[in-house]
């Protein structure tokens, strides 16, 4: 057994990434997001071609572009990730794509790091897209070689949904031998399959329709779905970790493991539902089998409405199959999370709070401000709506209260979905301007010290084009932009900022102190290759 044939402990997300490696695959995008994020990092470590992009829906265009070409693409985010690229993958599923294309979602049941649990497996039945659902790191490994070759045989993208359990637990890995593509990338002109005018998307919509009908009769026999016999007595439908919990937790039942989400192979699903006295369907989060399979007038149970929330594990499934309904005991408590003792941005909180201001906030570290000791944080939706939200607070509170409104962004977050913001800022200004500050910290610290286009490095941290904010913003015609760094400038700026009836940014940048030093070996190392 060669080297790279050999078996090794890895996470769910390293599996991916060696898999991505094994087949080949040309480019790997994406925007870091927890769960997610270690998957480009470490592809990018085995050697595979890996970047960053400004946000989730520029990383699924750029991936499409690359599949268009013939190559194979892999684009990763977290489920929220999903909202932000849906406008893409909706479109992209009616013109297929020649290359294959595979979307990871790594959803987060119990919002270990987001803010709420969605579940994505509704993007599949929405978008028509082929899902996937692995259980563990070998699952992960393995279906990732089996979702490029279905996306290159139905020329279809594939939603290949990961939970943090299967991100971040780690199993033994065993590889298989490489299968890189064998044809060279090419784009051959077809204007009716690419070019979506509703003369041509009427038709591609009819040949989606067909494709799925076609790949649900194939998944009645697919490989991908297992069935463990046991006893007839308890049969339980499950998928992705799930059915791991399940194999623990009634190792007698009988089990049929999805591992082909959607379509769902519905005449197998009935076969085992037949074969049974008691179905039972365990699934975290939504009831989207078990809603799909009694659609089909499958006799089956679903769990009740307590165990929607947070993630499963072996007692919760026990407590489901023995139908217990009581309360659960909560979780122990945990040390609540808060901004580090050494951010050099806790002090504009404290600015802020001296002002009495009303904080429109914005996803990363700085959301934990509306915890102890600052608790200023008034509002977070998500991404970049710290901008739009603001606004809207300056449009319609009366004039005196309106002027304590500012909004609240970092620097990541600032260039994934701030921008249109500033537009909006200069297109429809609030009479009594509104104020922008934007927490700048050289790094996307909140999801483990990511680079982003503000940063003027790429995912591997080499150099590369740097988008400067003030230049931008400045160029989009607001009037008052500052940089500052020093606390006591800072509140001068604020105060001055706050009693205008302008628009105002403010750029509060002072570098992250636990990326500190990883910045400074990535500034050496790069001076040290251009010397």
């Amino acid at each position: 057994m060669t080297k790279d044939l050999e078996p090794r402990l890895m996470s769910g997300n390293q599996a991916v990434a060696l898999a991505a490696l094994h087949l080949g695959v040309s480019l790997g995008v994406g925007y870091p997001g927890t769960p997610s994020t270690e998957i480009l990092e470490n592809f990018s470590l085995f050697g595979g071609l890996a970047q960053w992009s400004p946000n989730e829906k520029v990383a699924l265009e750029v991936g499409i572009g690359v599949a268009y070409s013939g190559a194979r693409a892999l684009v990763t985010m977290k489920h929220v990730g999903v909202n932000v690229a849906a406008d893409p993958l909706f479109t992209v599923a009616y013109t297929g794509v020649p290359g294959g294309l595979v979307l990871i979602s790594a959803d987060d049941p119990g919002m270990g790091s987001s803010q709420n649990e969605q579940d994505n497996r509704r993007y599949a039945v929405a978008a028509g897209v082929m899902m996937l659902e692995p259980a563990d790191a070998q699952e992960s490994y393995d279906f990732l070689f089996e979702a490029f070759r279905l996306s290159e045989e139905w020329k279809l993208p594939v939603l290949f949904r990961m939970t943090t359990r299967v991100c971040h637990s780690r199993g033994i890995v065993r590889p298989r031998t490489a299968s890189p593509q064998e044809e060279a990338p090419a784009f051959v002109r077809d204007p009716r399959t690419y070019v979506m005018i509703p003369g041509y998307a009427r038709p591609a919509h009819k040949r989606l329709r067909q494709k799925l009908n076609d790949i649900q009769q194939w998944n009645e026999s697919s490989a991908l779905n297992e069935i463990h016999e046991g006893d007839s007595s308890l049969g339980i439908i499950t998928a992705g970790v799930t059915y791991l919990h399940t194999r623990e937790a009634a190792p007698e039942a009988s089990v049929l493991k999805l591992g082909m989400t959607y379509p769902l192979p519905l005449e197998t699903i009935r076969k085992f539902a037949a074969s049974v006295d008691r179905c039972l369907v365990i699934e975290e989060n939504d009831p989207y089998m078990v809603d799909a399979i009694l659609a089909a007038g499958i006799p089956c149970e679903g769990k009740e409405e307590m165990y929607r929330f947070g993630e499963l594990n072996i007692a919760r499934v026990k407590h489901i199959i023995d139908g217990d309904h009581g309360d659960e005991a909560p979780p122990p408590p945990g040390k609540p999370p808060e901004l580090c003792k050494g951010c050099p941005h806790r002090m504009a909180f404290a600015v802020m709070n001296k002002f009495n201001c009303i904080i429109a906030g914005d996803i990363g570290c700085y959301t934990l401000s509306v915890l102890p000791p600052f608790e200023s944080l008034d509002t977070c939706v998500c991404m970049g709506a710290s901008v739009g939200v603001g606004l809207g607070l300056r449009h319609a509170l009366p004039d005196e209260e309106a002027r304590r409104v500012i909004s609240v962004i970092g620097d990541s977050t600032f260039v994934h979905s701030g921008l249109t913001g500033i537009v909006e800022m200069v297109y429809n200004p609030p009479k009594t301007g509104h104020v922008l500050v934007i927490l700048d910290n050289g790094t996307t610290a909140m999801t483990g010290m990511q680079e982003h286009p503000g940063t003027g490095r790429a995912l591997d941290h080499e150099q590369t084009g740097k988008l400067v904010f003030e230049n931008v913003i400045r160029a989009m015609g607001v009037p008052n932009v500052h940089v500052v760094s020093r606390p006591q400038d800072f509140e001068a700026l604020l105060r001055e900022s706050l009693e205008k009836d302008e628009l105002s940014v403010i750029i509060l940048r002072k570098v992250c102190i636990l990326a500190e030093p990883k910045l400074a070996r990535y500034e050496a190392a790069n001076k040290t290759t251009k010397d």
